[in-house]
């Protein structure tokens, strides 16, 4: 429900924490998204702590290509589920989503496909992105994570990936059209060249997922079940970007109603830095913006460091930003 429909005596703002999510023990899908640069994987590793306290297992996935994981944690992670240095139930994990599809070309010895239908798949724009999430939710199911926490890509990456369902129930259709026109032409061509082919491979094993996709996105659509963080800074363009994210989240019909907003100045009273002072300026009316456009939305606002965040140590320290309002020293 919206504040409007409140009298202005009525209202109160939301808690401006994330603690909301950690009450919320029903959610299981949890996403960290929005524009490049505005800090998502530090604020995804820092929920996943976070959730790691009061969940009995955490999963944080990277569908990043980036791949900052490794980089925040100081620690290796793959495409394999790996426990974090320093906990007993928080895991991480970072998926390249163009190599799911090809592992699933050249991998499968008993579906070998040529090279034609191989150039096929790729050529379908998303499917590489498609097979990926799909696998991966798959992956995640399996093992009975309690929450999984996922680090996404920038906003159109991610609003692609949340849209996959749709997208590969394109791809099924196109690739049933194409195996019933060409698929004697490729039997005979493939047989010429001595390559022993299944033009049905790839459309068995897309088949095969659509039932596990369609209980996926039911679930995504499940505001207990899924929410999405939006995560910006107090710019125009993040701000915009922040907006269109919201209005995309909301046809896909996904629940959010939590934003983060980073790297804030909050220079002392007695500061003589004028860069300062212009830059807190400008943060804060887009900050009054943001409050005015969201004020059903619990609104979390973290600092601008002058450290690194790197390691658990210094995570596990700002972690705690998400759950007690920053508060400036001075």
């Amino acid at each position: 429900m919206s504040v409007s429909d409140y009298s202005d005596e009525e209202y109160e703002p939301l808690e401006p924490s994330l603690q909301n999510i950690l009450d919320q023990d029903s959610l299981k899908w949890i996403f960290v998204g929005g524009k490049g640069g505005v800090g998502k994987t530090t604020n995804s590793c820092s929920l996943a702590i976070q959730l790691a306290k009061v969940r009995k297992s955490v999963l944080l996935i990277s569908t990043d290509p980036a791949h900052n994981l490794s980089d925040a944690f100081n620690q290796k992670f793959t495409k394999s589920p790996l426990l974090v240095n320093g906990f007993e139930n928080l895991y991480a994990m970072e998926i390249d989503p163009t190599s799911s599809i090809q592992d699933m070309i050249t991998n499968d010895s008993e579906n070998n496909i040529t090279n034609m239908m191989q150039d096929l798949a790729f050529a379908i724009p998303g499917i590489d992105e498609a097979i990926s999430f799909a696998e991966v939710m798959k992956l995640a199911k399996s093992m009975e994570y309690e929450t999984v926490v996922f680090d996404t890509a920038p906003t159109g990456h991610t609003l692609r990936f949340l849209s996959f369902p749709e997208i590969l129930n394109k791809t099924l259709s196109k690739f049933s059209q194409l195996k019933g026109r060409f698929g004697p032409m490729f039997s005979q061509v493939s047989g010429m060249m001595g390559i022993e082919a299944n033009q049905d491979a790839m459309f068995s094993k897309l088949e095969s997922m659509r039932e596990e996709i369609e209980e996926i996105n039911k679930q995504f659509q499940d505001p207990d079940k899924t929410t999405f963080v939006c995560v910006c800074i107090s710019e125009f363009l993040s701000l915009y970007e922040t907006e269109r994210m919201i209005q995309e989240l909301t046809s896909f019909n996904i629940d959010t109603h939590n934003i983060i907003v980073n790297q804030l100045l909050f220079p002392a009273k007695d500061s003589t830095c004028k860069f300062c002072d212009v830059r807190h300026k400008m943060q804060q009316k887009y900050l009054d913006q943001i409050n005015d456009l969201y004020e059903d939305f619990h609104i979390t606002k973290l600092p601008l460091l002058t450290n690194e965040i790197r390691g658990v140590d210094e995570l596990k320290k700002f972690s705690e930003n998400l759950t007690h309002p920053y508060i400036p020293s001075n």
